[in-house]
């Protein structure tokens, strides 16, 4: 958690308008600019959180997401949307069970099944996107925009990305420009380890990024988590790719590929 942030009168004024007397308010936004979350108790029933989102584009996003997709998943698998406020940009959520996984100290068995467990939820939420018309065009033009974006994010990252970093990163942007139509979902769009909310089962949080686009942009985070961990249980010696564009050794594909890998089988279910 940041230093304390204030919940605005006129945001607190609204959620009890909604939900009632608010009996306590707890910050509990992630240690990032622009993170703006609070619990809010109500007494003996049970507490909500309201946020603020990080701009008019971001709250646009997460409604979308609350109202049409995330329902699909269960209401212990994502928090439900009670209402929300574009005045504020803010959503009003339940709660869903349990912590932060990146905060956890789990035994790996237990961090490979909250994997397992969260693949199979974007798995639901990929399926449950409207993919018709402004969706699917947005989707389509997805892997153009990161394929010319990717100068304004080496500028931000400056020295710290060395020169043969950087033309393999280039070298990768031009590979999207010529890549054939990819499967296209609606796509969580931040799926890492803060958002992986852990009780013995998984839900998700924070969909300020959902949008349609190419599902291996979703995959991506897991699968980079979940190749973490295969390699700790399996004690395989896996090498990434280097700058140059050197590729991963054999082992690699065994790793992921393996009956029982955190990546979603099918037949799956949590």
């Amino acid at each position: 958690m940041t230093d304390a942030k204030l919940l605005p009168s006129d945001l607190r004024a609204w959620a009890q308008r909604q939900v009632g007397p608010i009996t306590a308010v707890r910050d509990v936004s992630h240690p990032r600019p622009g993170s703006r979350v609070w619990e809010l108790r109500l007494g003996g029933r049970p507490g909500v959180f309201v946020k603020v989102a990080s701009g008019v584009v971001a709250y646009q996003r997460e409604s979308l997401a609350y109202r049409h997709a995330v329902p699909a998943l269960g209401p212990e698998a994502a928090p439900q949307l009670i209402e929300s406020s574009a005045r504020h940009l803010g959503p009003l959520l339940t709660a869903v069970p349990g912590r932060p996984l990146a905060g956890l100290d789990v035994s790996r068995a237990e961090r490979y099944e909250a994997y397992r467990q969260g693949g199979v939820l974007l798995d639901r939420l990929h399926a449950a996107g409207d993919m018709r018309g402004e969706h699917r065009v947005g989707a389509e033009e997805a892997l153009r925009r990161a394929a010319h974006g990717v100068e304004k994010h080496l500028a931000a990252a400056s020295d710290r990305v060395s020169a043969a970093a950087r033309r393999f990163v280039r070298r990768l942007a031009g590979d999207l420009l010529l890549l054939g139509p990819l499967p296209l979902r609606f796509l969580h769009g931040d799926a890492w380890e803060r958002n992986l909310i852990w009780s013995g089962r998984t839900s998700w949080v924070d969909f300020e990024r959902a949008a349609s686009g190419p599902v291996s942009r979703t995959s991506f985070p897991l699968a980079v988590l979940a190749l973490s961990l295969v390699r700790s249980l399996r004690a395989l010696p896996v090498t990434a790719p280097t700058p140059d564009g050197k590729p991963t050794t054999p082992a690699n594909v065994p790793a992921l590929a393996e009956p029982g890998a955190p990546h979603q089988q099918e037949g799956d279910k949590l």
